[in-house]
């Protein structure tokens, strides 16, 4: 009885984990943003908190409200990462057949990444999340000098596209296995950023963060790159195993840039 009642926990708790997270709609000009929101542990409304916003990747688009949990989630409610890094957390979720950046891909046999098309300006799915941050803005005390972007896939390029328009909004960037627009390498020097990419990623090819990550470095930013040798297309498993990765994060200053 003991034992299967430790494997039900097992079972179960995940679920109960991901339900600490709140479900809402954002409306905005009658179009519609699902999310999910996570609130820092034994919240105080009178203090101000860091803000975390975790862009999803292609294969969690939808309109259910629960697939942008899949990747990510799990790492915001570790209890002692809750603990140690209270913080909002907010997970938003892109529409099928939209993206996060505003771009369009082409393909090599419909997989696999071969050339981008970037364009000014913010997606549709974009401009519902820049207003959503300022309905949390106004509804709770978020500390301006500690909102964080983080990224996966087309998320991660999502992360460099809002990086890259709008740096001053952000204390820090995490894109993983994602690339970002070639003419705006330059406003990504200013602010502090942890890139992550498979060397066998067969979807997003490598050069993309490489590319990113060798301007940087020669222009003395603030970057750390990670490269895991083997890794195909899902080096976030490997990125939220980085034993400093919320360290880092958190560490980072708007104001001490």
């Amino acid at each position: 009885m003991i034992r299967a009642a430790t494997l039900l926990w097992l079972v179960v708790s995940p679920l109960l984990a991901i339900a600490q997270f709140e479900k809402d709609w954002h409306i905005q000009d009658s179009d519609t943003l699902p999310y999910q929101l996570l609130r820092p542990l034994n919240f105080d409304p009178d203090q101000a908190y860091p803000l975390v916003i975790f862009l999803h990747g292609a294969g969690e688009r939808g309109s259910d409200n629960e697939l942008q949990m899949t990747h990510g989630s799990t790492l915001f409610l570790e209890p002692k990462n809750r603990e140690k890094y209270p913080a909002f957390v907010l997970f938003p979720q892109c529409a099928k057949e939209e993206f996060w950046a505003n771009l369009t891909f082409g393909y090599e046999n419909n997989y696999g990444v071969t050339h981008l098309s970037w364009q000014d300006g913010f997606s549709r799915p974009m401009n519902l999340v820049l207003g959503l941050m300022k309905e949390l803005q106004q509804k709770y005390k978020i500390d301006e000098d500690r909102i964080y972007l983080m990224g996966l896939s087309m998320g991660g390029f999502g992360t460099f596209d809002l990086l890259q328009k709008q740096s001053s909004m952000f204390a820090a960037g995490i894109p993983i296995c994602a690339g970002a627009d070639p003419l705006r390498f330059a406003e990504l020097v200013d602010i502090p950023l942890w890139v992550f990419h498979g060397t066998d990623d067969d979807v997003v090819p490598v050069t993309l963060s490489r590319e990113v990550v060798n301007f940087l470095e020669a222009e003395k930013a603030n970057v750390k790159y990670t490269e895991y040798e083997g890794v195909r297309h899902d080096s976030w498993n490997n990125a939220f195993a980085e034993k400093s990765l919320l360290k880092w994060l958190f560490d980072q200053k708007r104001n001490e840039r």
